[in-house]
């Protein structure tokens, strides 16, 4: 293996990915929600440029290649699995986060059964929409649970109705108060919608990547 710059960016996104939880382990929140959140913005932005450095200097390797989509679900999967446990399993993320975890499965399986045609289901535009999405969302919802956890801290035994009164009233902490709504739960909705969305573009490349693997599943005759 070749280490270049593009190919280094993908082992860093790669080895960031385990790095996410860690975050969780030896920090406290809300720290642990901010240094996450830093880190997988930070890991996301070098997908980009990965690919766009290797391409602007004709560093193009078959290592970064079989690498970078590995480094991509493990940074998704595993900050899924981080938020779907601090979201206090929140069934409205837990539902979309099942639809990816289950097309990475399925897609991975059709790779490996296809063997040396796996070449057939390149990853198309639609998928990097995908994978976009997905970090999007994620990054989104990590800033919720962070504000969420602020929040929690600010209320002081107050429920999030008498909270929301309170700050505009000019009683509480006004910083986390986005209008009438405190900006946890605008996060937090945002973060949501954003993962249905980004489920939505993964079902539908799985659909795309299993019809183009259908006519090698038929049995022969």
């Amino acid at each position: 293996m070749k280490w270049s710059i593009p190919n280094t960016l993908t082992v860093m996104r790669l080895l960031a990915a385990p790095g996410v939880p860690l975050m969780f382990l030896y920090f406290q929140r809300p720290w642990a929600d901010w240094f996450a959140l830093t880190l997988f913005v930070g890991a996301a932005i070098t997908d980009w440029f990965d690919g766009y450095l290797a391409r602007l200097w004709k560093q193009e390797s078959k290592f970064g290649t079989m690498l970078d989509p590995i480094a991509d679900k493990a940074m998704v999967v595993i900050a899924i699995l981080v938020l779907t446990g601090y979201s206090g399993m929140n069934p409205w993320l837990i539902l979309p986060a099942t639809v990816i975890l289950f097309r990475e499965v399925f897609v991975s399986g059709l790779r490996e059964f296809l063997g040396a045609k796996a070449g057939l289901l390149k990853v198309t535009k639609l998928a990097k929409w995908k994978t976009t999405a997905q970090m999007v969302a994620i990054a989104v919802l990590f800033l919720g649970t962070g504000l969420e956890y602020l929040n929690g801290v600010a209320m002081h035994g107050m429920t999030p109705q008498q909270y929301t009164d309170a700050v505009m009233q000019g009683l509480a902490d006004p910083i986390r108060a986005c209008g009438k709504r405190d900006c946890a739960s605008v996060a937090g909705d945002a973060g949501l919608v954003l993962m249905w969305i980004a489920a939505f573009l993964t079902a539908m490349t799985g659909l795309d990547y299993f019809r183009k693997a259908l006519p090698f599943l038929r049995e022969d005759k």
